[in-house]
């Protein structure tokens, strides 16, 4: 069963009016002001082969800032750090207006292992780096990018809180995390007096919607603002790959987009399957398949704001049309369908009518969104 199973249309999606840049939402547990759709700068700079050039990449910054947006997403080791000092270099003159979020835990050093992880060495050294690269006094948002699975999570919270203290980061989120370590870290968090976690950044998509089983409830219920990456799937639901990209050679991160997609797992069958049901919705309602994918993700009442990236100027105004698009309970139902995914063990038992009866003892009762 999926969210919107669980919710009629109008609940999941009350888009009944234009959203745009400057609707701003609450972040998690804060009273921190952002934009709907946060601008993601991992396309930032040509190190890895298919990001956008430095003059594209600031027209696609303006464009955005220009447009009432605020938030602006990247990390240190996107691009080899280019990403972290475009940015830097386009915020000149208007930081304080904007909300910029970067991550550490990628090594940044070949074969140096305390160069990347969650201890609190990688973690000191990178935002001192961070710091340097985007020529700012603090980061707004600091994320764990991904959960190691080695350090302590005492260590994590501990060297986090101390950086807060400092007055070198302002909030605290994660990112790529079991959702049991999440919420544990958030009760240890709020337990030992330290800082909060407001935000989690997870995958989703249509072609992606296992964060529908944990992550997204949990971080609802845990106060963080849910923050999807990859909404378009590594570009297969902008309809721009067909079966004839299926054996498209897999690669790093430093290879071309396709051969990413490929890695990533986002081009198989299935997710081509989606994108073709996308592409008919979007070729019915005279949109583009981006736009439909992504007012998808909007629609979910979980999420807070989605990371959208774009490697040239056209391609974020075409996705940026995505506040304005307004889905129909038939579309919804159809992008449901192709997408369905089972939620599994307990999530299905539990929402099952057996076992409702059996705790309501027969008696009508409300339903929470899980």
């Amino acid at each position: 069963m999926s969210l919107s199973e669980r919710h009629s249309i109008q609940e999941v999606h009350p888009m009944t009016q234009s959203l745009d840049l400057t609707t701003y939402r609450l972040l998690g547990r804060s009273g921190l002001r952002i934009s709907p759709l946060a601008l993601g700068a991992m396309t930032f700079g040509l190190d890895w082969g298919w990001g956008a050039e430095p003059d594209e990449a600031r027209r696609i910054f303006d464009a955005y800032v220009d447009r009432g947006g605020n938030f602006v997403d990247t990390a240190n080791a996107y691009t080899n750090g280019s990403s972290e000092r475009l940015v830097g270099d386009f915020a000149q003159g208007k930081r304080e207006r904007l909300v910029i979020s970067t991550k550490y835990t990628m090594a940044t050093r070949p074969g140096d292992p305390n160069s990347g992880g969650n201890h609190r060495k990688s973690m000191v050294a990178s935002v001192e780096e961070s710091l340097r690269r985007l020529k700012s006094d603090y980061i707004d948002l600091l994320y764990v990018h991904q959960w190691d699975g080695l350090t302590p999570v005492e260590e994590i919270l501990r060297g986090l809180d101390d950086l807060v203290r400092q007055g070198k980061v302002l909030y605290l989120g994660l990112s790529d995390i079991p959702a049991w370590q999440a919420s544990r870290m958030q009760a240890v968090a709020d337990l030992r007096g330290w800082t909060p976690f407001v935000a989690l950044q997870s995958e989703y998509s249509l072609i992606e919607r296992t964060s529908e089983r944990d992550l997204i409830p949990m971080a609802n219920e845990m106060g963080m603002g849910f923050m999807p990456w990859s909404p378009l799937a590594n570009g297969v639901l902008s309809g721009k790959y067909s079966q004839a990209d299926l054996g498209a050679s897999q690669g790093g991160i430093e290879g071309s987009r396709k051969a990413i997609a490929g890695a990533h797992g986002s081009l198989s069958e299935r997710s081509l399957a989606i994108a073709k049901v996308v592409g008919e919705i979007a070729n019915e309602a005279g949109l583009s398949s981006a736009q439909v994918a992504l007012a998808w993700v909007m629609a979910n009442p979980g999420v807070t704001a989605l990371l959208l990236g774009a490697r040239t100027l056209q391609q974020l105004e075409n996705n940026l049309g995505a506040l304005n698009v307004t889905l129909s309970a038939e579309q919804c139902a159809r992008l449901e369908a192709a997408s369905a995914i089972e939620l599994g063990f307990p999530h299905d038992l539990l929402r099952g009518d057996f076992f409702r009866a059996a705790i309501s003892g027969g008696a009508h009762l409300p339903q929470r969104s899980w």
